[in-house]
């Protein structure tokens, strides 16, 4: 296989931009990629690999969470990406969560979510920024730490969600300074991995782009694609 098929999961609104970033990054990685949207048809070609990515946040009612008003939700999409990982986790697909994707593979395996961390981390700043400005400390055992070969390292902040109690099988692979949760991985899965920045907007960064890289290698040696076809979301 020369270029695995990674499916990237957007939002409807917007999620052109967000797609086209991820299409250069596991393009240089060595994958091609395809963008999922809901109410959209999934594609023929089975899947290699998953990218569930950033946007909206996720229905406060999935995981038990405070319902905040003022805040953009899509529930198509959330069944959507529950449909996919329910499907691609049990055969071992590579995935990588970004953002929301990161906080979607922990609710998919029965994990809860703080639905605004500033309620939680008072005392954190309250950070909004493309650029690299955050410092995540990565568990020096992680999966996570073998890829970026940073620690500390310097990531961007996008999120006022995060992930609260770890879903089914997962582990804490990094935190920031204020101590929320910044990445999770499953040490037992070919490759599960959510980070709660944005790598795929560093193209400049080497670290950030061994994400995909990463991804690209174990898509690769993925051992079944994942057929979309049968699936009913």
């Amino acid at each position: 296989m020369t270029r695995p098929l990674i499916g990237v999961t957007t939002s409807r609104r917007g999620g052109w931009r967000s797609y086209l970033m991820h299409r250069l990054a596991l393009y240089r990685a060595g994958a091609r990629s395809i963008r999922l949207v809901p109410g959209h048809p999934l594609p023929t070609e089975p899947l290699h690999g998953l990218v569930i990515g950033g946007g909206d946040d996720i229905g406060a009612e999935i995981y038990g969470g405070k319902v905040l008003p003022d805040v953009r939700i899509d529930p198509e999409r959330d069944k959507l990406e529950l449909g996919l990982l329910k499907a691609a986790l049990p055969v071992g697909l590579p995935v990588l969560g970004i953002c929301r994707g990161s906080q979607m593979i922990n609710v998919a395996l029965g994990g809860t979510l703080h639905t605004d961390i500033y309620e939680v981390y008072v005392q954190a700043p309250k950070m909004r920024t493309v650029l690299p400005r955050k410092t995540v400390s990565v568990e020096p055992l992680s999966r996570l730490n073998g890829i970026l070969r940073c620690n500390p390292c310097l990531v961007n902040a996008l999120h006022h969600q995060s992930v609260d109690r770890l879903g089914q099988g997962l582990s804490i692979a990094a935190r920031d300074e204020s101590g929320i949760v910044q990445a999770i991985e499953s040490p037992s899965a070919p490759f599960l991995l959510g980070v709660q920045w944005h790598p795929e907007l560093l193209v400049w960064k080497k670290p950030q782009q061994r994400l995909f890289a990463a991804l690209t290698e174990a898509a690769r040696e993925a051992a079944l694609p994942l057929s979309t076809s049968p699936l009913a979301i």
